[in-house]
């Protein structure tokens, strides 16, 4: 390992960090990570597999540069650690200028990886977290991009309080404490692309829903590639991941009206309904949810059964639209009222 006190970081005032063998692990235990979603974030004190008087690294051999990039590659991994990489400087922008505008503090930023001789962003002001600068094959290593010369910033945050990872044998459920609000939720039924799913729920934050829950099948929020494509979105908008039976008692408990788009060309089961700013205006005071099929599959069969089926009515002769361009669509159009001074 090749490290070196290169940038001073002086006036930014590192998380109170419990500093141990570099050949350890980060140590986030089931028990802790419950503490942590019921407690204030500022009462948790970070684990970095990195000494605290480390502020540069050089060698991919480094054991907390193996650690991030085994974060980046295993969902599993992430998840154990309840901690993701964020790459690019405007997601983590975006994140931050949330964070900064929202009443409760969600996410937090462990470290920022900043490329050699890169400046410190000027948007970074007031948060308190560790920066080490990292060398350009460092950088590569854990970007996963062929070229750096467009990423200047890595940060390694913790997954926030808005998410939820229901387990599927948990049967008694709290769902009144998933959403902060109920009136638009978006559903994710088995997609299984990163690029449509993030691409999904920066369309849901844009356009004010309330949140998203994802069904089996789904692919990591967190995912490298979902997050590349939410531009931040998988740490603001609230998410929850569960199976049906954890979205029906949610169904059941606020009376949600649950729509699923649908290609409406072979559907003979039951009718298909035609999106319009007629049917949107019929659920204005309504609390919706809107179900959103798998790219190769679509619909599950019990999303068709269960749901009232709507399909955008298009000219061309066309079976069906990608799903991130078809939920764009119907995100826009069944967005809460608030959210449509542009309509």
């Amino acid at each position: 390992m090749q490290c070196s006190n290169i940038i001073s970081v002086s006036t930014i005032h590192p998380r109170k960090l419990k500093v141990w063998d570099l050949h350890s692990e980060l140590s986030v235990g089931p028990s802790q990570i419950h503490t942590q979603r019921q407690s204030n974030f500022e009462d948790y004190d970070v684990k970095l597999p990195l000494p605290s008087h480390v502020n540069s690294i050089t060698s991919t051999s480094n054991p907390f540069v193996k650690h991030c990039h085994k974060l980046r590659q295993s969902s599993s991994y992430r998840h154990s650690h309840r901690s993701a990489l964020v790459v690019g400087a405007t997601p983590i922008r975006e994140i931050y200028r949330f964070q900064r505008s929202s009443q409760e503090k969600t996410v937090i930023i462990d470290c920022l990886l900043l490329l050699e001789k890169a400046e410190v962003p000027e948007w970074i002001d007031d948060f308190s977290f560790r920066i080490v600068e990292v060398s350009s094959v460092v950088m590569k290593k854990l970007s996963g991009m062929q070229s750096t010369e467009s990423i200047e910033a890595i940060a390694l945050m913790r997954m926030p309080a808005s998410f939820s990872d229901i387990d599927s044998e948990e049967k008694e459920v709290n769902c009144k404490t998933w959403f902060p609000s109920l009136h638009r939720v978006l559903v994710l039924d088995g997609v299984q692309d990163p690029g449509n799913l993030g691409t999904l729920l920066r369309s849901a934050m844009a356009f004010g829903w309330n949140g998203a829950f994802l069904l089996p099948g789904c692919c990591d929020p967190f995912n490298e590639k979902a997050l590349r494509a939410s531009r931040g979105a998988s740490f603001q908008l609230p998410i929850v991941s569960g199976t049906w039976n954890h979205l029906e008692s949610l169904k059941n408990e606020f009376q949600i009206k649950m729509l699923a788009g649908h290609p409406g060309t072979d559907e003979k089961l039951k009718p298909v309904s035609h999106l319009s700013q007629k049917l949107a205006d019929s659920f204005v005071d309504v609390p919706l949810s809107l179900v959103l099929g798998s790219e190769g599959s679509g619909l599950s069969e019990k999303s068709r059964r269960l749901c009232e089926l709507v399909s955008i009515p298009m000219a061309g002769e066309f079976e069906s639209l990608n799903v991130s361009v078809a939920g764009g669509i119907f995100l826009y159009v069944l967005q809460p009222k608030n959210h449509k001074s542009l309509m």
